[in-house]
């Protein structure tokens, strides 16, 4: 591949994103240029096509990619897959979820250290007993970085689903009804202290162990299913100085670590 073959449905070439190691995934593409504007007020729109839009960043000497994956599996293989191919090897997850833990409220983030495979893209990767797993040195930059700024946070293991109504067992969906298969799974995976719902996460681990990548994934809540099924957009505000300042940490001490910055000194 040549450095101008742009991805088919990314628009993104190797010679777009600079050299850029990291991205920082985001499902709304609404989300990605205030993610790309914490880490340089001058970040640079890249494309927008369909649900993917892109924006590139100044980081400390380094570029940083910020793209949006839309909503689901089948759409975030997609952007790995177009992003591996042009020299993206660390992927950020910057999602939300749904909290199914008392413990866990509005406003707080989950840093998901696996996810229960319930959804299919990830089954034409690895056969279902194949893990969806965080990379471990990642997410120990990600939980770091929570814990040095002091943002509340849980680490647990999440449910990803292909559907956001039946597959999370809500019934404010149109029929009212959802199938066997998924009533009383909500009580289940709490049994199993499964902590949260989301949709894309066991996608983006699975695609990028088997690639030989790295993933980490912080969820911020926005419902807390026990309560309501209603989503409470007050929580977003909340959520997005938390999303700025923990993805900038985690991505400068994962750099650090790996020696590409050599500050101890920084204050993030």
């Amino acid at each position: 591949m040549t450095d101008d073959s742009k991805q088919h449905h990314l628009q993104l070439n190797k010679a777009m994103i600079q050299g850029a190691e990291y991205a920082l995934v985001p499902g709304d593409p609404q989300r990605v240029e205030v993610l790309a504007k914490a880490f340089d007020p001058n970040a640079q729109f890249l494309e927008s096509h369909r649900e993917f839009t892109s924006y590139l960043a100044d980081f400390h000497g380094h570029k940083v990619l910020v793209c949006s994956t839309g909503i689901g599996g089948p759409s975030t293989s997609i952007v790995v897959e177009e992003l591996a191919n042009i020299g993206i090897r660390y992927f950020l997850r910057v999602g939300t979820t749904g909290s199914i833990h008392p413990k866990i409220k509005l406003g707080d983030l989950v840093i998901v250290k696996a996810a229960v495979r319930l959804d299919g893209a990830s089954t034409h990767y690895a056969p279902i007993e194949y893990p969806a797993v965080a990379s471990l040195r990642f997410t120990a930059s990600l939980l770091e970085a929570a814990e040095m700024l002091n943002v509340p946070h849980h680490v647990g293991i999440v449910s990803s689903t292909d559907t956001f109504y039946p597959g999370q067992e809500r019934y404010d969906n149109y029929s009212k009804y959802v199938v066997r298969r998924f009533q009383g799974s909500m009580k289940e995976w709490q049994q199993l202290n499964v902590v949260a719902f989301e949709m894309e996460s066991a996608t983006l681990f699975t695609i990028a162990n088997t690639f030989g990548l790295h993933a980490a994934c912080m969820c911020g809540v926005v419902a807390e299913r026990l309560s309501s099924e209603v989503l409470n957009q007050d929580s977003y505000q909340r959520l997005v100085p938390f999303w700025q300042q923990v993805a900038m940490k985690t991505i400068y001490l994962n750099m650090l670590k790996r020696g590409m910055v050599k500050d101890t000194s920084v204050v993030i």
